[in-house]
């Protein structure tokens, strides 16, 4: 795999980090604050992927971008309104330099990209997939691992710390 284990992990608000990625091309993002572990850079690049995907496939209106919770994972989803993936490429299309049948030099797509937001996602911990969306479009759903909210505890210096 091209993408290496994160060299630096941070605690990362999702909700955030998707909004700001959305406001460069005003597509709003809905949901609520989660946090994962990760590498910051990376986690933007999937998420950008996604949504530079979602713009050059995806017809009208905007795509329609949540973060949500589901179990133990943070839930990171990019929906559009395009003609669809056929369910027997759903798959593939994330195998690196794959192209679904409907898609055309045109649109300036060399095949990486979805196959660089699985590696993310998987270096992550999670995954990602591709499912026909209600009405018409596809939406690609990316779970990662959540974390609490606090950031990671400092040693025990207040505990051994005495008051005067």
């Amino acid at each position: 795999d091209a993408i290496r284990a994160p060299e630096s992990r941070e605690n990362i608000d999702l909700l955030a980090l998707a909004a700001e990625e959305g406001a460069r091309d005003d597509v709003p993002v809905e949901g609520r604050s989660l946090f994962v572990r990760g590498d910051r850079t990376l986690l933007r690049r999937l998420i950008r992927n996604l949504l530079d995907n979602a713009r050059r496939h995806g017809g009208d209106p905007s795509p329609e971008v949540a973060v949500r919770s589901e179990g133990a994972s943070a839930v990171f989803s990019v929906r559009d309104h395009g003609p669809g993936i056929a369910a027997s490429e759903r798959e593939k299309i994330f195998e690196p330099f794959y192209r679904p049948g409907n898609a055309t030099q045109a649109t300036g797509s060399n095949g990486l990209g979805l196959a660089l937001v699985r590696q993310i996602a998987r270096t992550h911990g999670g995954n990602v997939e591709c499912r026909a969306a209600d009405g018409g479009g596809t939406v690609f759903m990316v779970s990662l691992p959540k974390i609490d909210e606090a950031p990671l505890a400092a040693p025990d210096i207040l505990e051994t710390a005495s008051v005067s």
